[in-house]
């Protein structure tokens, strides 16, 4: 079993992790799982956010990041 995609946003400020994942996501399989690296404070409230406006999964935060799954 492998684990989620990978997207390396760290560094980034507000708005380019929002727009990296936008970019990102349609690229991949309908239930896929991409974790966004961020390390902007804004990505805490702007990832989620996101997900729900475009009416994607918010999976959660992580150590160091936060998934996302594609549903549509």
């Amino acid at each position: 079993m492998t684990g989620p995609e990978t997207l390396d946003c760290r560094g980034q400020r507000c708005p380019l992790p929002v727009i990296a994942l936008a970019r990102r996501l349609p690229e991949l399989p309908v239930g896929a799982v991409l974790r966004v690296l961020a390390d902007d404070p804004a990505a805490a409230v702007d990832i989620p956010a996101w997900c729900r406006m475009r009416g994607q999964e918010y999976v959660g935060a992580v150590t160091d990041g936060y998934d996302v799954r594609r549903l549509t």
